[in-house]
């Protein structure tokens, strides 16, 4: 017989594939989404007494994900204040990454999503990809439901015009 910490374990492992999705959406880098997807796990897995047995385990989870990206960027934003720019250094040839990201960023979609603004770009994400009600994505983002649908509906309308005008 599985206890009720097993069996929400079980189902944060299902999650993972929306989970990535979701990071990647956030982020519009896989390695990043990667990251973002471990930080969450940890986080959820060492704070599995705070999740409310009842509650979305899917709406929990993209909370702690968009959190940990939230970190993240205020970190970079941090650092990019601490360290020169890497132009003041001499260059010493191609690390290969931008190279590898650019074949990554082919998609179409991918592409898009990365133009829209963050708060557009988690609106779609949460709706569109994962499948959330309205109520769920906009709990999920801590905003009325009334901001979540003007986001979606720009947010759509913003993929649409890219889209359209790139087929």
């Amino acid at each position: 017989m599985t206890s009720a910490a097993d069996q929400t374990r079980s189902d944060i492992a299902a999650m993972l594939p929306r989970l990535r999705r979701f990071a990647r959406a956030l982020t519009g880098q896989v390695a990043d989404a990667d990251d973002i997807v471990q930080v969450t796990l940890e986080r959820a897995l060492t704070r599995l007494d705070q999740f409310q047995a009842g509650t979305r385990l899917d709406s929990w989870l993209f909370r702690i994900a968009r959190n940990a990206w939230i970190d993240e960027a205020r970190s970079r934003t941090r650092r990019d204040k601490v360290f020169a720019p890497a132009e003041a250094g001499e260059r010493v040839g191609s690390d290969g990454v931008t190279e590898m990201h650019t074949k990554l960023e082919a998609d179409e979609v991918w592409a898009a999503m990365r133009k829209l603004p963050e708060e557009q770009r988690e609106a779609v994400a949460l709706v569109c990809v994962e499948g959330l009600a309205y109520r769920e994505a906009a709990e999920t983002l801590g905003v009325p439901i009334g901001t979540l649908t003007s986001r979606l509906a720009r947010g759509r309308e913003a993929l649409q015009v890219m889209l359209g005008d790139a087929r």
